[in-house]
């Protein structure tokens, strides 16, 4: 994920790309003469070079390296999830807090072309139902599906249902390694609203859909192609109407909402409490998915 944040940076005019930093020093130097920039064997090493940085490292160490960074003055856009646990979380928003700086938590989904013209036609959701599938890939295995996979879904109806959590329950299985891979879970909203979550990094085929229904409205959004279907009611006719946002790149708009913060123009698209938020629930998830294998086996 690195090497595509790098990319997104480097094509744009508004900053410059300080340098890549990576453990493997031909990787990072193979990247850095691709785009024109540093290499790097130690993170620390950019801090007097750059006055921002994108922590894409294993989620275990999201903290120690987010936490050099803004120690060191830099804003941050650290990938999902935030944190491994809360507690980490917390000091880095309180990091952050203190030192008047950006932090932003890379849930890219929210600048899905197709999901961002989604949410702009919801006013009341009744019903979410969010299927995310992809075939097992070792980038990620350091979590389970929930941190993986699922809190990108679990942010996405936080941000449409806007209501605190009422219920939740959950189930799910190991399948390919010692974490979860394969999990459901159901969320209750105090505002009444309903979402159905399915996960899964064991799949032949890369799913990623979302259906919101709405009084007189039912949307179907296909993520990852990019379209809409809008199915609804007009003087006792049902009619529809398809949406296409195919060719949209989430990733660079979520690079554009980080630089823009830095300079004032707008707020974090998905800042340290709402990297938070997704997390607490993930994590919920996962302790409910733990407990139901304990009694079952």
């Amino acid at each position: 994920m690195g090497c595509y944040h790098a990319e997104k940076f480097a094509a744009r005019s508004d900053c410059r790309l300080a340098g890549v930093a990576d453990i493997d020093p031909e990787r990072a130097q193979a990247l850095a003469q691709k785009l024109g920039c540093q290499a790097f064997s130690h993170y620390q090493d950019t801090f007097k070079h750059a006055d921002a940085a994108v922590v894409s490292v294993p989620t275990e160490r999201h903290h120690a390296v987010a936490g050099a960074c803004l120690d060191a003055g830099l804003h941050v856009l650290v990938e999902k999830p935030i944190a491994v646990d809360l507690a980490q979380s917390d000091a880095l928003i309180e990091m952050a807090r203190k030192k008047k700086l950006v932090l932003q938590v890379g849930h890219v989904e929210r600048y899905n072309a197709a999901f961002r013209a989604l949410a702009a036609r919801m006013q009341r959701p009744l019903l979410i139902d969010a299927e995310r599938l992809s075939g097992f890939k070792r980038r990620g295995a350091d979590v389970d599906v929930m941190l993986d996979l699922m809190i990108h879904d679990i942010d996405l109806c936080l941000a449409l249902a806007r209501s605190e959590v009422a219920g939740l329950s959950a189930c799910g299985f190991r399948v390919l390694t010692q974490e979860i891979d394969i999990a459901t879970a159901r969320i209750e909203f105090a505002d009444g609203c309903v979402a159905n979550l399915s996960a899964s990094r064991v799949s032949q085929a890369p799913v990623r859909k979302l259906r919101v229904f709405q009084p007189g409205l039912y949307v179907s959004a296909d993520l990852q192609a990019g379209s809409l279907r809008y199915v609804g009611e007009a003087q006792g006719a049902i009619t529809e109407r398809e949406e296409s946002h195919a060719g949209g790149d989430a990733l660079a708009s979520q690079a554009e909402a980080f630089v823009k913060s830095i300079q004032g123009a707008s707020a974090a698209g998905v800042d340290g409490e709402g990297g938070r938020r997704a997390l607490e629930l993930a994590l919920e998830v996962g302790r409910l998915v733990r407990e139901r294998l304990r009694r079952f086996g």
